[in-house]
């Protein structure tokens, strides 16, 4: 069978299910969800071992350390897919909540009712995770999910979506609710682009190249982020250990993820007491340190930051730093070199910190907290499907309910318009 007859016949397997779907009760998703999760980790030792085929393969196309880090699986890193299963489990359902009701001068009773987007279809690369996040926080919604991850992961993708499904039959869920799309060449993910029909909207998580690319092809409206250049800013009244601490972690805990620190601005005024320790701590821990004049002045051995370090996102150990003025330039900086993705201040000034959260036009900020929390679970979401920066519809991480729409439900009795 031709790649594109195939991805059709998954797609429209994927519409008839939806319409199921929407009318699972709370019930049925839940028991779906736990027996999915359930599913996964009885499965441990398989997944393990399809991962590790992976990579191997991402060894043999010398796929870079970042791709790798998101690519892995371990014992610990499958009970937290379950585990995030589990979670989306217990959040409240959000199809047929009505979340607000009016009454019209005529009588009428008008009101908005949560209701499943339809078809999802994710694109991804690397992060088998996401396979499970996407299915479960599709089916809670009330959708049915289309998934297409890169050719680096295809044997673990592949693996989670088959356990997924089996879970799904088992308690009462049409399997075409979360489909795998077995082919790695691109032409599969053109075929999925055209598919407007069949399909009601497309999440990419991947490299900026991967999301352009889908941007640029797609029928399909397209929730995305480019890239994560998010930014910490020390200010004058900052408390220094808990600084240190805080910009500590989010470049270094884990720094190949789009929710990383990737420029670090620091208060002219604690400057000179706060970078040296700060860079030495940087340092201890293997990250390139690339700063701008002022930084320099203070620590001559970092390397010069050019233009383009203020736009990066290294997905790396490598940091770009920059002396400011006060609240005022580091938030133009954000707005000029930023990607409203994730950023944060650490301050001791109340005013500071309300400024900072009004005016950053960032999809998530932060205030005495690391970047590293821009994420579905950390925030209580359960697991996300992806991380938007584009505010139509959804911005910032995207739970159950941003996998939702509403429609006008309106009661009466007997009213007709005569104008």
């Amino acid at each position: 069978m031709v790649i594109s007859t195939e991805v059709k016949k998954i797609a429209r397997k994927a519409r008839e299910a939806s319409i199921q779907v929407a009318r699972l009760s709370s019930e049925v998703k839940e028991r779906a969800l736990r027996m999915m999760a359930d599913g996964l980790v009885d499965k441990g030792e398989f997944l393990l071992a399809e991962n590790r085929k992976d990579l191997e393969y991402a060894e043999k196309e010398g796929l870079s350390k970042a791709m790798v880090d998101r690519l892995a699986l371990t014992a610990v890193g499958i009970e937290g897919i379950a585990e995030g299963l589990r979670q989306v489990a217990l959040l409240p359902d959000p199809v047929g909540e009505v979340i607000k009701m009016w009454r019209r001068p005529n009588g009428l009773l008008v009101g908005k009712m949560r209701i499943p987007l339809g078809v999802i279809g994710v694109i991804y690369e690397a992060r088998p995770n996401v396979t499970a996040d996407a299915a479960g926080l599709c089916l809670k919604a009330g959708n049915a999910v289309i998934l297409r991850g890169g050719s680096e992961a295809l044997r673990s993708n592949r693996a989670i979506g088959q356990i997924l499904q089996d879970a799904m039959e088992k308690a009462g869920v049409p399997s075409a609710a979360a489909q795998v799309i077995p082919h790695i060449e691109r032409e599969a993910v053109e075929e999925m682009l055209k598919m407007e029909e069949f399909i009601d909207v497309i999440i990419p998580r991947g490299g900026e190249g991967l999301i352009r690319f889908v941007v640029e092809h797609s029928r399909i409206p397209v929730i995305k982020h480019y890239k994560g250049v998010c930014h910490v800013f020390v200010d004058a009244t900052a408390e220094k250990a808990m600084a240190i601490e805080i910009c500590y972690n989010a470049k270094v805990q884990r720094s190949g993820v789009c929710n990383a620190m990737e420029t670090l601005l620091v208060h002219q005024e604690v400057a000179p007491s706060f970078l040296p320790p700060i860079a030495e701590k940087l340092q201890e821990a293997g990250v390139e340190l690339r700063g701008c004049a002022r930084t320099r002045h203070i620590l001559p051995a970092v390397k010069e930051a050019i233009e383009e370090d203020w736009y990066a996102e290294y997905l790396d150990l490598i940091l770009a730093v920059k002396v400011v003025d006060d609240i005022k330039e580091a938030i133009d900086h954000i707005g000029h070199y930023g990607s409203q993705h994730t950023e944060a201040i650490i301050t001791s000034d109340y005013a500071n910190a309300q400024r900072f959260l009004r005016e950053v036009d960032s999809s998530t900020v932060l205030v005495n907290a690391s970047t590293r929390f821009s994420d579905g679970y950390q925030l209580g979401l359960g697991a996300e499907i992806g991380i938007s920066t584009t505010k139509l519809h959804a911005f910032g991480p995207m739970g159950v309910e941003d996998l939702t729409t509403t429609k006008f439900i309106i009661y009466g009795d007997g009213q007709i318009r005569t104008s």
